[in-house]
């Protein structure tokens, strides 16, 4: 009906707009007042998801025109698939434009030409915005707007194919209300949802129009997700766009996406949404886990949404539930099977029962009994309590040796899971997925308690057995990678660290997608390889898209949120932000002292990397007792020797050296190299890096040949590729620069690293 130029207005502001005209010899009275009833409708409406109209006229020669806001945008789907946005971002952005339909509506308008090509998304302040444009099949509910009376010909269809309702599709209905936006705006939902048309046309085929039409107007469209699933393989581009897999986007869609797709979509309108706003909302209670007004609201399917609206609280409920009384409730289905399986969960409820058991008054203290006590409980009766049950006896230990893992309780864990993988390989094989689960988080609580030889042996052993027995994409070897390249990163074998940690990441990725917590925890292992390897703006970026992910999907106050913090926090104090990362950091100290407690190992190994930022900063006053702290507190908790007390005791001497009390800091930092020489081995990077702080503490003291002798020991044991980089631009060895016997050992060095390191 018109063209649209982009122009340049000059007064009374200066900016870009888009400029519609009539086109040239279409003057009949019927286009003239359906263009003149745009620029009244425009100019009645006023909402952030419509695009503006700022003038409109007439040219010298008569030809009419109008000025509106110029919308740079994408098409809404295209958007979407080109930024890889999830479904429940597609949604929020669909809430949007159904408010803007609205608003629309409200204005007595009905668009009656609602497709992606008319829903621009832009950004505004860096959030994806949509701008609805084009109101030019806009037709009027009242019979009068400004005077001018606006008709739609009998026998004439107005709208776009694909997206226009039964009711448009119809010559002869000249009824058209509202509903007829909804039908289109869920057309937009189905395609944002599945990356199709509800009635798509097979590739190599077109269609007539008539066939079209009378599809539209006869036939029901099918379900979104078995739209996905009838495509096929070729609906992978489609589900690889929304971050997941077609099985996964099947899944997915199923149940009340489905039932809101196809109530806005529906041949009869009366059973349609009556309005944009109740198509909205019903989308906006899916968002929120709400039982939605598509489909009856069951008992079952309300409690089943509200369970997922508190997740957290229903979870707790239920996990006290099921120790006390699931496995009595099992027991009523086991019965109707075997007399065994009767017997085995009588074994396991009254165990569970002694678990939750006080066996004195003395030790309850009233009513109050810690859940710490129930595991230590557990944990101490769980050999005799289920010895003639295996199977369970092994889970039980797994589940509870990795719960003291995470409290870093490790030396019970550890007792736990080596208790756990021995009752399943003997039960159940050695090669079972339960035995390599096991054996990987007691790979991982190993290392994480100092023996990191074992943690080693153990951890390249489990994930040998699963590639080989459930193949190189099942969970538990995805797991296994990762385990094991956290293990080869303490040893200081960064890049076999680098490139297993890629593959966990990459494999995961492509089977369960983005979304998916092991897939987040995964992004976040290789983005500490590659710190490790001193790639620090690659690190930064992957930890920050894991962080976020992380955020949405188990909230700003999960432990595993919290880690990524830390790792955050540590990215940007190599990189030398010092004061991001200490603001971040003291953020995580105050969660985990509220959430944990100050002595949780957590907390304390926080509040060391608060205090390594600190001191970085010259703020020595502060960073100094505060590492005391967690020096005694990771002495006690930990042992003298692990990995993590001999980092602080590092922190602590370059807090010493930065107060120039090069005495004690020379002192410390000798029975630092010491006590990682015995723990960690002779060769680990570790020592080379003490023996590297022992140097820049000589150079500060002047002490030239000491620090020279220092540093070439440094060398000698082997440092990080990011340390050696690091080496000639010390300013701690500054007084070193220049000096021959240094250059030449900073370029022998630099000559020995690995060209892909």
């Amino acid at each position: 009906m018109g063209q649209v130029w982009l122009a340049q207005q000059t007064d009374p502001v200066r900016r870009e707009v888009a400029l519609k005209l009539l086109r040239v010899g279409l003057y009949d009275s019927s286009v003239l007042q359906r263009f003149q009833y745009e620029r009244q409708t425009l100019a009645m409406m006023d909402h952030p998801s419509i695009a503006k109209v700022f003038d409109a006229g007439a040219t010298s020669d008569g030809q009419p025109y109008i000025v509106m806001e110029h919308v740079p945008g994408k098409p809404i789907t295209l958007h979407c698939d080109e930024s890889r946005l999830g479904i429940r971002e597609r949604l929020n952005l669909f809430v949007q434009v159904c408010e803007g339909v609205q608003h629309a509506h409200q204005k007595a308008i009905i668009h009656r030409d609602l497709k992606p090509a008319n829903i621009l998304v832009i950004e505004v302040d860096g959030k994806p915005t949509p701008r609805i444009i084009d109101f030019g099949l806009a037709k009027a509910l009242s019979t009068d707007v400004g005077g001018a009376t606006l008709f739609t010909q009998a026998g004439v269809s107005v709208g776009t194919p694909g997206f226009m309702s039964p009711e448009q599709a119809d010559p002869g209905m000249a009824d058209v209300d509202t509903r007829t936006d909804v039908y289109s705006l869920g057309v937009v939902l189905y395609v944002l949802l599945t990356g199709a048309l509800p009635f798509e046309d097979k590739p190599g085929m077109t269609r007539p129009l008539s066939e079209v039409l009378r599809q539209v107007r006869e036939e029901d469209p099918p379900r979104p997700s078995r739209s996905v699933l009838d495509r096929g393989e070729a609906a992978g581009p489609a589900a690889e766009s929304r971050g997941m897999r077609p099985a996964q986007l099947v899944r997915l869609l199923e149940g009340d996406l489905d039932r809101i797709a196809l109530k806005a979509v529906e041949r009869d309108r009366n059973h349609r949404y009556g309005t944009p706003s109740e198509l909205a909302a019903d989308v906006g209670r899916y968002l929120r886990h709400e039982a939605i007004a598509a489909r009856p609201a069951s008992v079952g399917y309300r409690l089943r949404k509200y369970a997922r609206r508190h997740r957290v609280g229903v979870t707790v409920a239920a996990g006290l539930a099921l120790l006390l009384l699931g496995f009595a409730g099992m027991q009523a289905v086991e019965l109707r099977r075997t007399a065994r399986e009767r017997d085995r969960a009588n074994r396991i409820t009254d165990f569970m029962t002694r678990m939750f058991k006080v066996s004195s008054p003395s030790e309850s203290r009233g009513n109050s009994v810690t859940a710490r006590e129930i595991l230590d409980r557990a944990s101490t009766e769980i050999r005799s309590g289920l010895a003639h049950d295996p199977r369970s006896q092994g889970q039980m230990m797994f589940t509870m040796g990795t719960v003291y893992r995470d409290l870093g309780l490790y030396v019970r864990a550890r007792d736990l899971l080596e208790q756990a993988s021995g009752v399943q390989r003997d039960s159940l094989g050695a090669d079972s997925p339960e035995t390599l689960a096991s054996e990987n988080a007691l790979a991982d609580t190993m290392a994480q308690s100092g023996r990191q030889a074992d943690a080693e042996v153990l951890a390249r052993r489990s994930l040998a057995s699963a590639r080989r027995v459930l193949g190189p994409r099942h969970r538990v070897t995805i797991e296994a990678m990762h385990v094991y390249s956290a293990i080869l990163a303490i040893q200081g074998r960064y890049s076999e660290a680098e490139s297993l940690a890629r593959e966990a990441l990459d494999t995961s990725l492509a089977e369960f997608g983005a979304t998916d917590p092991d897939v987040i925890r995964y992004r976040s292992g290789l983005a500490s390889r590659l710190a490790d390897l001193g790639r620090l703006p690659d690190a930064e970026k992957l930890t920050r898209e894991a962080l976020e992910a992380q955020r949405t999907t188990l909230g700003p106050e999960h432990p595993e949120t919290l880690q990524l913090m830390n790792n955050l926090a540590a990215l940007l104090g190599d990189q030398g932000r010092l004061g991001e990362a200490e603001t971040i950091q003291r953020d995580v100290v105050e969660i985990e002292r509220r959430i944990f407690g100050p002595d949780h190992i957590e907390t304390v190994l926080s509040t060391g990397n608060l205090s390594n930022y600190l001191s970085d900063q010259g703020k020595y006053a502060e960073a100094e007792p505060m590492l005391r702290d967690v020096l005694a507190a990771n002495r006690r908790m930990l042992g003298a020797e692990h990995p993590e007390t001999l980092r602080v005791m590092g922190n602590l001497v370059n807090t010493l050296s930065g107060e120039r009390r090069y005495e004690e800091a020379e002192k410390l930092q000798r029975e630092t190299i010491e006590m990682t020489s015995r723990g960690l081995g002779s060769t680990h990077p570790w020592v080379g890096m003490g023996y590297y702080n022992l140097a820049c503490i000589k150079a500060l003291e002047g002490k030239r040949d000491e620090a020279l002798a220092a540093l070439r020991q440094s060398l000698d044991h082997g440092m990080s590729p990011r340390t050696v980089r690091e080496i000639a631009g010390d300013e701690e060895l500054k007084s070193l620069h220049g000096d021959p016997r240094f250059e030449a050992m900073v370029a022998e060095a630099l000559k020995r690293l690995p060209d892909k390191q």
